[in-house]
Formats: C-alpha cells, structure tokens, sequence
C-alpha cells in the first residue's frame, strides 16, 4: 500500500480545530505539527511585525496517510476550513518504518 505525505500550512487562529479534527480522524493516524514562516502565502491582515519581517507566521502540519485514505481527509479538511487560507501539497513517502 502506497503512503503519502500531506503536507499543510495554517494559520495560527485555526491550528487547535485542525489538530483536533486531526487527532478524530481514522485516515490520520501518524502527523506532526511545527511552528514556521510562511513567505508568498496571504494568511488575511498580516500583522505589524509579519509585514517588517515578510513573513506569516504558520504552523505547518504533516500527515502522513494511505493513498486510499487522500480524498477521504482531503474532504473532511475542506468541509471544515473552506475560507480559512489552509495551503497543502501532497508528496510520496518513500519508506516509512519505525526504528526498534
């Protein structure tokens, strides 16, 4: 079974309801989440400091999925964040395992 990587950019205001619909999903079962500075991206009103510095502060989550199981949290994702300036791409894992 083929894995990916989905990859998503968020916004501050919304990174708890991402996680928790994250953490409620069966197609989510390994992901991680980071803070980072997203640069290009329109997040809404950027803040004094995100203007001097150029850039938006973010939290980039990674999900790593079955390729079955895309659509599937792809939708759910959609459903609940439409219109909240959520970014994604999706990358091949290659190998996965876990070091014991």
């Amino acid at each position: 079974m083929s894995e990916l990587c989905l990859t998503i950019l968020c916004p501050p205001a919304v990174e708890e309801k991402l996680l928790d619909l994250l953490l409620l999903s069966p197609n989510a079962a390994v992901f991680t989440s980071a803070p980072t500075a997203a640069h290009g991206l329109a997040f809404g009103s950027l803040n004094q400091t995100e203007q001097v510095l150029g850039r938006a502060f973010a939290t980039q989550v990674q999900v790593v999925i079955p390729e079955v199981d895309r659509q599937a949290l792809l939708g759910d994702i959609q459903a609940q964040f439409s219109g909240a300036g959520l970014r994604y791409w999706i990358t091949p894992v290659i190998e996965a395992g876990e070091i014991a």
